[in-house]
């Protein structure tokens, strides 16, 4: 086991409790020196919880309870204990200091997570779905890392591995009775096994769009001249005031945002300063701003007043859609509390009053459908950029080793195309990996996890 670690796994503040993590070698020896309960820990057995005095040198600190978990079982696969203390920033501060000053060191960020990589108790992919749980802001989301972490993702990866490398032994293999002529495994069943292992690559490659929207949210930016009633939507869809409104034209001058949750799917909504000309140095940069912003979001909402009639929002609408192919632009009728009777909706068009709340329900369906579209996409895992970047570098792999199969090359060419496309896989699930990328994906925990 390596050197024991401690640190903070419960957010800092005033709270409840407070909950200390320490991993490795000679934990339990530690807590023998500042923990007074009825029996020594390191007496204790596995998964067992324990209460008493936690002291440094007989001056109490705390009243605490000390679960303890043995290894291998336990989450880094060492020797682990977990002290719960009363929460605030001094008393855990105390119970670190004390556990440091007898033998532990502070951990990095990740650290117990990447013992538990280095121990075999998560692979790659899973610890990446340990990142993506704690940081869901979705049921989505939620639902995805957590399949992940359960290793269905890994599972897949490993099945697609063994058969690839199992067709690559058996042609390696023929190449000793070359001679002989024998022929240990049927090339229609390679090229089938290729083919699959291809299929899977390309069908979560092309998740990935939809998956970095469940992992970051659905953006909808609310574009639209000045007092087009904007920050009004803002402010409805939210169903709080967050934006000022205004009848001076230009109040808006940066961007606000803020997240609504539909269908189980994180929705950013953006309200962006009024789209005009004008010599205001501040509300330029606001402008420039807003054109940044869309050119990021998944939906624009084209917002205009109503009562001031088509012509003008209809370019608007007009121009977001060429400039901005990307996203889907949707024209946004307002003010509607302000006309005696409604002119005939067209295609991607919605009348409501930002005002009164009336036909908000029509932009939610609006955006549930977009969602469903993209629903549809998501496989059992949270695609990020190194696995798509490493699925793509797979596929291309695999398919070079089918064509060389159908060529007829020898079976040492296909053969390793084939350990190429595995090595590859097992980068997914660390079954080779580069400390820079360990270091990379570790970065981004936060110390006590």
């Amino acid at each position: 086991m390596a050197e024991p670690i401690v640190a903070l796994s419960t957010p800092p503040g005033i709270s409840g409790i407070a909950v200390i993590r320490a991993s490795g070698e000679g934990v339990f020896q530690i807590l023998d020196l500042c923990f007074e309960g009825k029996v020594k820990i390191s007496e204790t057995k596995t998964h067992t919880i324990h209460y008493g005095k936690f002291h440094d040198n007989q001056n109490l600190i705390d009243f605490v309870t000390v679960s303890v978990f043995r290894a291998p079982n336990s989450y880094t696969g060492e020797d682990v204990a977990e002290i719960s203390c009363h929460g605030g920033y001094i008393v855990a501060e105390k119970v670190i200091e004390t556990l440091i000053k007898y033998g532990c060191r502070l951990a990095e960020p990740g650290e117990f997570t990447r013992r538990a990589f280095l121990n075999g108790k998560l692979d790659l992919a899973q610890v990446e779905a340990v990142a993506d749980l704690i940081h869901s802001t979705s049921e989505a989301s939620y639902q995805v890392a957590v399949r992940q972490l359960a290793g269905e993702f890994s599972r897949r990866i490993s099945e697609f591995r063994k058969k690839l490398l199992d067709a690559a032994s058996l042609l390696e293999l023929e190449l000793d009775f070359a001679d002989e002529g024998f022929e240990f495994v049927d090339r229609n069943i390679i090229v089938n096994s290729i083919d699959q292992a291809i299929n899977f690559c390309e069908d979560l490659t092309a998740s990935y769009h939809s998956a970095e929207i469940m992992r970051s949210g659905y953006f909808v930016g609310i574009a639209g001249f000045p007092n087009s009633g904007k920050s009004t939507l803002f402010n409805s869809l939210l169903q709080r005031k967050r934006a000022i409104v205004s009848e001076i034209p230009g109040t808006t001058r940066d961007y606000l945002e803020e997240t609504i949750f539909i269908d189980g799917f994180a929705v950013k909504l953006i309200d962006t300063a009024g789209l005009r000309k004008t010599a205001d140095i501040i509300e330029i940069e606001g402008i420039r701003m807003v054109e940044s912003l869309l050119a990021q979001s998944n939906l624009i909402l084209v917002l205009n007043d109503i009562t001031q009639g088509r012509e003008h929002s209809d370019s608007l609408f007009a121009e977001l859609k060429a400039r901005y192919a990307n996203c889907r632009v949707l024209l946004v009728q307002n003010k509607i509390d302000l006309l005696d009777t409604l002119p005939p909706a067209r295609e991607a068009e919605i009348f409501i009053s930002a005002k009164h709340s009336v036909g908000l329900e029509k932009i939610k369906e609006f955006i549930s459908e977009e969602l469903k579209k993209e629903r549809t996409h998501i496989q059992d895992v949270l695609l990020n950029q190194r696995h798509y970047l490493l699925l793509k570098k797979a596929s291309e792999e695999l398919r070079n080793a089918k064509k060389s199969l159908l060529q007829g090359a020898g079976n040492e060419l296909v053969a390793d195309d084939l350990r190429r496309a595995v090595k590859t896989l097992g980068e997914i699930i660390g079954e080779s990996f580069s400390q820079d990328v360990l270091n990379n994906i570790f970065s981004k925990f936060c110390i006590g996890k």
